[in-house]
């Protein structure tokens, strides 16, 4: 398959802010045929609205809290050979899609995913991941510099991070999109599950980078709290009635019951929780469970066509630059990035201080990537904890590990 079109897929509910910050970040995308539809509750749909090239984007309501019909709605808009999905919290790296998709020129490929870095920019919050037949995730060792192709063994699955996944359009409307009795969270582990079964391989491109900020929903506060459990006992009930023998269920809700409240402990213990909380969490994990188990099964069945032709996204090639520069020149420099971006291009800016400070990256409302932290001080928190060295070569370092994702060739 060459020459393919790609459908970005952001499905957002109460976060109209992080919402346009994702669509300024997918508006850099380095792709030359996709298209952005956004499905989202009417405070989305207005925010996405005030975006300058709002009449660019495909436009879905959707306000209902189930992020599975929510990302149908999406497939059924979808108009491109491959569909990608980003949570409206994520921002992508410019050439995300180039690396995501690129795997889909193998024909037994069906689902992509890449790598997702946390909230300081820079340690990856998710990389290569497997899944056992409980559903649950464990660590792969995949080649960080190229996609690694893999067809799991029966009962298990390669994991798609739900930030950061795309998949053949054909492929997920014949096996049924995803499942709405999973209202919120393991959405995507049943997909996963229900591709390793039909025999497609699943391509892991570690290059296909995304950042993932965690912003506050209905179940979890902005420090990563819960606020709810009801729809995580839900959909482990859910996915046990699908996928776990009956002899074996009691047993899997029992531990999946002790690992939250050893969680739920954990955040008491370092005062983010009062102990009043504790037993309101397992109850509504309780009552999750419950409903879970009386909630419908059923395959959803969906158009093969899609609903609204393919609606592109402008392209052309983006100039991506670099700034560094010392605290003492930080404003100036960030002024300067921001008038290069407005005028079409991509910016990232490096503020080194002369300290060990540790580094942290974000990408600001005027769409500049910015770097900030010490000349001595670790980006990656596997390194040294001071390391010395001079400001040039600093620079050559952090920009060496974001080239190949930001687009700086030269």
């Amino acid at each position: 398959m060459t020459d393919i079109t790609v459908s970005v897929v952001i499905v957002s509910r109460d976060r109209a802010q992080a919402l346009m910050r994702c669509l300024l970040g997918v508006s850099q995308l380095q792709f030359p045929a996709f298209e952005v539809i956004v499905v989202a509750d009417p405070t989305g749909i207005a925010a996405a609205e005030k975006m300058p090239f709002a009449e660019l984007l495909k436009l879905v309501p959707f306000d209902e809290a189930n992020i599975s019909e929510a990302r149908n709605l999406g497939l059924v808009h979808a108009a491109g050979d491959v569909v990608a999905f980003i949570d409206d919290d994520a921002i992508p790296e410019p050439q995300w899609l180039r690396y995501l998709t690129a795997p889909v020129v193998k024909p037994n490929v069906a689902a992509m995913t890449g790598f997702v870095r946390g909230r300081n920019g820079i340690s990856f919050q998710w990389r290569a991941q497997g899944l056992n037949g409980l559903g649950q995730p464990g660590g792969l060792e995949v080649d960080a510099t190229q996609a690694t192709v893999l067809t799991p063994p029966k009962g298990r699955a390669i994991k798609t991070e739900g930030t950061n996944m795309a998949f053949r359009r054909d492929v997920l409307v014949a096996i049924g999109g995803f499942d709405p009795a999973f209202h919120y969270y393991l959405e995507e582990t049943d997909l996963n599950m229900r591709l390793a079964r039909a025999g497609h391989a699943t391509a892991i491109s570690p290059l296909a980078e995304v950042h993932h900020g965690f912003a506050p929903n209905r179940m979890r506060r902005a420090d990563r709290v819960p606020s709810d459990l009801f729809d995580i006992g839900a959909s482990w009930a859910v996915f046990a009635r699908k996928y776990i023998p009956d002899a074996d269920r009691e047993l899997h809700w029992q531990t999946i019951r002790t690992a939250e409240r050893r969680r739920l402990l954990s955040h008491m213990c370092a005062g983010r929780l009062e102990p009043r909380d504790i037993s309101r969490l397992l109850g509504r994990l309780d009552g999750g469970h419950s409903n879970g188990l009386l909630r419908a099964i059923t395959t959803t069945k969906l158009p093969n066509h899609p609903a609204s032709p393919f609606k592109a996204f402008p392209y052309e090639p983006k100039a991506s630059i670099l700034i560094q520069t010392r605290l003492i020149g930080a404003r100036a420099a960030q002024d300067r990035a921001a008038a290069h971006v407005a005028e079409g291009g991509i910016a990232t800016v490096i503020i080194l201080s002369l300290t060990s400070a540790f580094h942290r990256l974000s990408f600001n409302d005027q769409g500049v990537w910015v770097q900030r932290g010490g000349q001595f001080g670790r980006s990656d928190r596997g390194g040294k904890l001071v390391q010395v060295t001079h400001f040039r070569r600093r620079v050559r370092q952090e920009r060496a590990r974001i080239a190949l994702q930001r687009g700086l060739i030269n």
